[in-house]
């Protein structure tokens, strides 16, 4: 289907531009008209030699990223709370969106609304720009009536998870350099070191010593097998990413992430703190507590711990309240279950739920200062392994070659 930009005033008088998806200019020109603009300018985008439009390209090629789309539900949000009915909200936002990606799905949202589809559905259709946990938060508000106050939480959510991000990147950044530094030098050394006091070893006839010559063997491995390894890599990156595309294997991507080594628990902190704060809206909206624990298990982000969510679901049908089941729980830390028990019995699960929240939000960004400083002594630990290899591989033989030349 052809596109085509156009220009058009909307009922404040001002120009908006965009690109839409049309049979025919005059068709163009009525649906951005049923939008409620004036269109001015509708043109068809000038194609490539390959006959695939530009803004195709384009729209292939553009990424929505953390923060325009954290701006977006901002701008969401505001004009919801201002009363602005849902049609015309999609409408502005699709004028001011300047993410040509996101300004597309917000037209086709538009269109979706008016035709009667709910805000969830709207939402679910585009599922990489929007994620499980955005739309089942915006289900949750759809379901308990607080769909402002749900996306006050999604907001701080966004956020919070973008600067955790950001902050454990930044952890990330010495220690990675580090480590493509350290990698480097050992191909360096492994090709053009190792090779040549090899051959000087060989010829003053020394039995090399253990070290010696299992940097000959790596090294004739990756000289003479290099294309075993490069396609063997290709080929087992391929399978990994196919594979954890399955459930099965989101199931064990997730469940090796929990047991990772410093980030298991971050990650876990994380998880108990979007769990317990979406539970809260649930919970304050007055959602049922098996509707909220099928919503909590499409935004808790881990499928390990989805699968738990889900066996709770099943025993809680049995009847009795949500601690038990939490109790036998897997990944469910004793301080939650608890507090969940304490609110149980106070009937004050939404404030317990809400404390839980920020005190695993106080948890994550502690942890995150405290990662650099626990993987300081693992890289040093790596960098002597490495250094302490080498070295014997050299100056063992080099030693006898001395006891020879003497």
């Amino acid at each position: 289907m052809p596109s085509f930009s156009y220009q058009a005033i909307n009922e404040a008088g001002e120009t908006i531009s965009g690109v839409i998806d049309a049979d025919t200019v005059d068709i163009a020109a009525n649906i951005i008209a049923d939008r409620g603009y004036i269109p001015s300018k509708v043109k068809e985008q000038v194609k490539s030699s390959a006959g695939i439009s530009l803004s195709a390209i384009n729209k292939r090629l553009a990424v929505v990223k953390a923060p325009e789309l954290i701006m977006f539900t901002r701008q969401f949000r505001t004009m919801l709370k201002a009363g602005v009915p849902m049609i015309r909200l999609l409408q502005v936002l699709e004028s001011q969106t300047e993410n040509q990606k996101l300004r597309e799905v917000v037209a086709s949202m538009s269109r979706d609304t008016i035709e009667g589809v709910t805000l969830y559905n709207a939402f679910k259709k585009h599922p990489k720009i929007f994620s499980n946990l955005y739309c089942s938060m915006i289900r949750a508000g759809e379901s308990s009536g607080a769909l402002p106050n749900v996306f006050d939480r999604l907001i701080y959510i966004m956020d919070h998870e973008y600067r955790v991000k950001s902050d454990i990147k930044d952890a990330m950044l010495y220690p990675a350099t580090v480590v493509v530094a350290l990698v480097i030098a050992f191909f360096v050394l492994l090709t053009f070191v190792i090779p040549k006091f090899a051959g000087v070893f060989n010829k003053a006839g020394l039995v090399l010593p253990l070290p010696t010559r299992i940097s000959i063997w790596m090294y004739e491995f990756l000289f003479n097998y290099w294309q075993v390894w490069i396609f063997g890599t290709i080929a087992i990156v391929t399978l990994a990413v196919y594979y954890f595309k399955t459930e099965h294997g989101k199931y064990i991507k997730d469940l090796v992430i929990l047991k990772l080594p410093i980030f298991g628990s971050i990650f876990l902190k994380a998880i108990m703190s979007r769990f317990a704060s979406i539970f809260a809206i649930l919970e304050t909206g007055g959602v049922p507590i098996l509707e909220s624990m099928s919503i909590l298990s499409g935004t808790i982000g881990n499928s390990a711990i989805s699968r738990e969510s889900d066996m709770i679901s099943d025993r809680l049908r049995a009847g009795g309240g949500i601690s038990g089941p939490l109790k036998a729980a897997k990944y469910f830390p004793p301080i939650v279950v608890n507090m969940i028990a304490i609110g149980e019995e106070s009937g004050n699960m939404d404030d317990i739920l809400r404390d839980i929240s920020v005190h695993y939000d106080d948890e994550v960004q502690s942890a995150v200062q405290k990662l650099s400083a626990e993987i300081g002594p693992i890289l040093i630990v790596g960098l002597a392994i490495v250094v302490g290899f080498f070295a014997l591989s050299v100056f063992l033989p080099m030693w006898d070659l001395s006891k020879i030349i003497k």
